[in-house]
């Protein structure tokens, strides 16, 4: 059962932005089409990917069987807990846009909190930057997570450079 609710560690980040741009396409869509419903289907994906990378994501499994075999770039391994983070941010945002939306009606604030999400979402589809994964950086360096749960984690910027 843990294997089953497990995070791939490394984590290749080809796909990752890939999804990220799925998330964008899905978000973006939300806001201008007035689409509440679609909110679910966002906070869906990112529980799910949370839970067990992209086992349980259709917009996971597209990306990791379907799209990314078929594209010319080669695998970007990275560490797996930072994105794990990344996404456990998406879900929260993605959740709270959905209650804000769907339960109280308040579609202006769920826009607003859904605009922010495509935007991070945006900085690592486009530019490879995870807003996630520097946060989870910035947590490790203050000691807030443990070196244990990422020891390769330790000097991330180090390895963007590289």
């Amino acid at each position: 059962m843990s294997r089953l609710f497990s995070f791939p560690n490394p984590v290749n980040e080809v796909a990752a932005r890939l999804v990220a741009a799925g998330v964008v396409v899905m978000a973006v869509s939300t806001i201008v089409f007035d689409l509440p419903w679609l909110t679910l289907v966002i906070a869906y994906g990112f529980i799910a990917r949370v839970a067990a990378g992209p086992r349980f994501s259709p917009l996971g499994q597209f990306v990791t069987r379907v799209l990314t075999p078929r594209l010319p770039f080669a695998a970007k391994p990275v560490p797996g807990p930072p994105k794990r983070f990344a996404q456990a941010m998406g879900a929260v945002m993605s959740t709270a846009a959905a209650v804000l939306a769907l339960g109280f009606g308040l579609t202006t604030a769920a826009w607003v909190v859904l605009g922010a999400l495509a935007a991070a979402a945006t900085l690592e589809a486009a530019f490879g930057y995870c807003l996630g994964c520097r946060i989870f950086a910035l947590g490790m360096r203050l000691g807030l997570v443990p070196e244990e749960v990422c020891v390769e984690c330790n000097d991330i910027w180090a390895r963007a450079r590289a």
